[in-house]
Formats: structure tokens, C-alpha cells, sequence
């Protein structure tokens, strides 16, 4: 076979493998926070507002479908100082009184207490249900020092499909770690956005080839609600 032919039957045998399965899939929507979303706050990435309404469809065709939500935070605290704020996110660090702020500066961005638009709430567009976990995490990768790979082999969860943010930062160490932990991923390649597209694509290129099955959102929402009544 020609090297064309051989990834393209390996492509199709990641998509086999990588189909949901009814009553072991679930969707894990990686830091939608107005920390990162909201305008005015210091690590605003004001193109990843345009996935919101994408990303809020899949939440409900999951739903729809019975396919367990679980959220995803970043968050900093002053008790836990991290190499993720100091030096690599000073942004998160707490604002001195009178200090200016901003991209760059300490902030408070995603600090734990925080209000305003770099509070590490998630957007009200996505606000989870009673029944859905919402896992805070001090790390880019949301399974390091969480409780999210518990909440979801206790469902008995082995399919995922990821969206959220950012793509080449805290979706790509997550969903590096459920490949590695087994997980079946989906990435779901336009419910995701990168602080540059060519960053975005250079993952998705990377993705597909060792780590995850790659698929539009309605690609996604469709396979979902073909789970609907079965189990």
C-alpha cells in the first residue's frame, strides 16, 4: 500500500474505535470561565467568545441525549503558588492596591474569590446543571491533582469528547492525559479555539495522528443523539 493508503486505513480504524458507545461516553467542556471570555479581563482571548454558541449546543445535545456534562475550571489561589502563575501567568497573581492591570501584570485572572470579569466562574451561557461536576483545577491538565478522572470512571465513562479552551494550552494537556489514561477522546475540532488558528490546526494535526479522533461539532451532536434510548 502507498503511505496515503496506509493513513488513511489508519484513520478509519481511529474512527471505528473512537465511536461513542451508549451508557460509557461523556463531554468535557474544558474552561469556558469569564476569566478568559469575558471582555476586560487580562487574559481575554476575545475570539473564543465566537465558539460559545457552538459550544452550548453540544452541552445540549448531550443532554438531550442523556450523555453526562463535566465542566472544567482553572483556578489560582495565593495558598498554592504555582509555576502556572509565577512565572508563566502573572496574570493570576493578586493585584497590588492602586497597581495597574492587564495582560502581563498580576490581576487576580481565575483567582479562587475573584469577581468581575477575570473571576474564574463559568459564563452563564454554560451554566452546568445540579447533577454535573464542575472540576477545579490548579494545573493546565484538569486530571493532575483533581477529581476528574474518578467522576468519570465512576460512571463508567471511557469516551469523551472534549471541547472548551484554550486549544494549544489547558484542552491540549487535558486531553493528552485522557489519551494516556485510556479515554477514547474526541476532539471536537470547531467547538475549540487557540489564541492563533495556526496553532489551533497544528494540534488538530497532532491530535490525529496518536491521540484523538477529530470531528465537527455537529459531526458530534449527531453521534449523540444517536445514543438517545439506548444503554
Amino acid at each position: 500500500m502507498s503511505l496515503v493508503e496506509v493513513l488513511a486505513e489508519k484513520q478509519a480504524r481511529i474512527a471505528a474505535m473512537h465511536r461513542f458507545v451508549p451508557g460509557r461516553t461523556a463531554l468535557l467542556v474544558v474552561d469556558m470561565q469569564r476569566a478568559f471570555l469575558e471582555e476586560g479581563a487580562a487574559l481575554e482571548v476575545p475570539a473564543a467568545r465566537g465558539i460559545i454558541p457552538v459550544v452550548a449546543g453540544l452541552v445540549e445535545a448531550a443532554r438531550e441525549a442523556s450523555v453526562p456534562v463535566v465542566f472544567t475550571r482553572y483556578v489560582s489561589s495565593e495558598a498554592l503558588p504555582t509555576l502556572r502563575s509565577d512565572p508563566f501567568g502573572p496574570e493570576h497573581l493578586p493585584a497590588g492596591p492602586g497597581e495597574p492591570t492587564g495582560f502581563g501584570r498580576p490581576s487576580g485572572n481565575c483567582l479562587l474569590g475573584a469577581e468581575g470579569p477575570n473571576s474564574p466562574a463559568l459564563i452563564p451561557a454554560l451554566e452546568p446543571r445540579r447533577d454535573e461536576p464542575v472540576v477545579d483545577g490548579h494545573a493546565y491538565d484538569k486530571f493532575y491533582g483533581t477529581c476528574l478522572d474518578q467522576a468519570l470512571r465512576a460512571r463508567d465513562i471511557r469516551f469523551l469528547a472534549i471541547a472548551g479552551i484554550l486549544t494549544e494550552i489547558c484542552v491540549n494537556a487535558t486531553l493528552l492525559s485522557a489519551a494516556t489514561r485510556e479515554f477514547r477522546v474526541t476532539a471536537v475540532s470547531d467547538a475549540m479555539a487557540a489564541l492563533h488558528p495556526e496553532i489551533h490546526c497544528a494540534c488538530l494535526e497532532i491530535w490525529k495522528r496518536k491521540f484523538a479522533r477529530i470531528l465537527t461539532a455537529a459531526e458530534v451532536a449527531l453521534e449523540l443523539r444517536g445514543l438517545a434510548g439506548r444503554s
